[in-house]
C-alpha cells in the first residue's frame, strides 16, 4: 500500500528511487614526479551499473529540487493537476501519470510519508496532514522493504514509528484500526505490540497523576522528590490528564448515541402503529327489519 496522492495510476510494483543522482566530482589524478600517475588500486567487489532516472523525474528534479531533490517531501493531493496545469507545454500527461506513479511508490517518498510530514504544494509549503492510513499504509510498506534485505529483526523500530503514528492521529484504538483496516499478519502483530506499548506507557502516566494529586506538592516539589525532571512530570501529567478528558468524551458521546438510537427506534414504532389498518365498526344486527310485505322479522329471534 502506497501513498497515492501523487500518483493519480498505479505503477509498476519495482519502481526506482526517482530522484536523479548527483554528478560526483573526480578527484585530481596525482602524479609521481616521473609525470606518470600512480598505479590504480584494484577495485573491491562489483559495481553497480548506474541508475537510471526517467525523464521526467529529471525534469521534476530541475523545476522542484525542494520537492524531488536529496530529500522528498510528500505533496499534496491533486498534485499532479497543479503540475499540467502550470506547464501544459514540459509534460505529457501519460508520462506524467507514470513518473508520478515511480515516485510515490519509491522507497524514499515513502520514508518521508511514514516520518509523518505533511504535504507540500509546489511551491514547497506544508499545506495539509497525510492521512493516518497513509502513513501507516507507509510505515508497513517500508518495513518490508527494509526487513526483506535487513540481516536484523527491524521490528522494534517499525513498532516506534506506528506508536509515533498512532499518537499524532489522536484516534482511539478502535477509530484507528477502523481507520487503517489492516488484515495483513504482520502488521497486526505489530499494531499489537504499539498499542500494548501505548497502554503500558499510560498507565504509568495515570499512576504518576494520581499519586500527584494524593501528595498535595507542586510539580516542582514533586518531581524533585522523586528525583525526576519537573517539564517531564508537567508533561505526563497534563497527558494523563488530556487522556482521561477523551475517554470520558468518548463516553458521553456513546451514551449520547444510544439513547439517539432509542429515540429513533421508539419513533420508528410509533409511525409502523399508526401505519396499521383500523378495524372496521361492529354491525348491530339484533334490530327489527321490514321485509317490505307488511311483516317484521326479527332477526335476532332467528338467528
Amino acid at each position: 500500500m502506497t501513498d497515492t496522492a501523487t500518483a493519480p495510476e498505479a505503477a509498476p510494483e519495482t519502481a526506482p528511487e526517482s530522484s536523479p543522482a548527483p554528478a560526483r566530482q573526480r578527484p585530481a589524478r596525482q602524479r609521481t614526479r616521473g609525470g606518470r600517475a600512480p598505479a590504480k588500486a584494484p577495485q573491491q567487489g562489483p559495481t553497480r551499473a548506474p541508475r537510471t532516472v526517467h525523464p521526467v523525474l529529471q525534469q521534476l528534479f530541475e523545476l522542484y529540487p525542494k520537492l524531488f531533490g536529496a530529500h522528498f517531501l510528500p505533496l499534496k493531493l491533486g498534485v499532479f493537476h497543479d503540475l499540467m496545469a502550470q506547464h501544459p507545454d514540459t509534460f505529457k500527461r501519460d508520462e506524467l501519470k507514470v513518473a508520478m506513479g515511480l515516485h510515490a511508490r519509491s522507497t524514499r517518498y515513502l520514508e518521508a510519508v511514514a516520518a509523518g510530514l505533511p504535504r507540500h504544494d509546489l511551491n514547497g509549503e506544508p499545506v495539509e496532514p497525510v492521512a493516518p492510513e497513509h502513513v501507516h499504509h507507509a510505515i508497513m510498506e517500508v518495513f518490508r522493504r527494509r526487513q526483506a534485505r535487513a540481516n536484523q529483526d527491524l521490528r522494534p523500530f517499525a513498532t516506534a514509528q506506528l506508536i509515533e503514528a498512532i499518537e499524532a492521529s489522536g484516534l482511539s484504538r478502535e477509530d484507528y484500526l477502523l481507520c487503517v483496516r489492516q488484515q495483513d499478519e504482520v502488521a497486526t502483530a505489530l499494531l499489537d505490540e504499539a498499542f500494548a506499548e501505548l497502554a503500558a506507557q499510560a498507565a504509568k502516566r495515570d499512576a504518576l497523576r494520581k499519586m500527584f494529586e494524593a501528595s498535595s506538592k507542586t510539580v516542582a516539589e514533586f518531581a524533585d522528590m522523586y528525583g525526576m525532571a519537573a517539564d517531564e512530570v508537567a508533561h505526563a501529567l497534563e497527558r494523563s490528564r488530556l487522556a482521561q478528558a477523551a475517554q470520558a468524551a468518548r463516553v458521553l458521546e456513546a451514551a449520547q448515541a444510544a439513547q439517539a438510537a432509542e429515540a429513533a427506534q421508539a419513533a420508528q414504532s410509533v409511525e409502523a402503529a399508526q401505519a396499521l389498518p383500523t378495524a372496521p365498526e361492529t354491525i348491530d344486527t339484533d334490530t327489527d327489519t321490514d321485509t317490505g310485505n307488511g311483516t317484521d322479522t326479527d332477526t335476532a329471534r332467528t338467528a
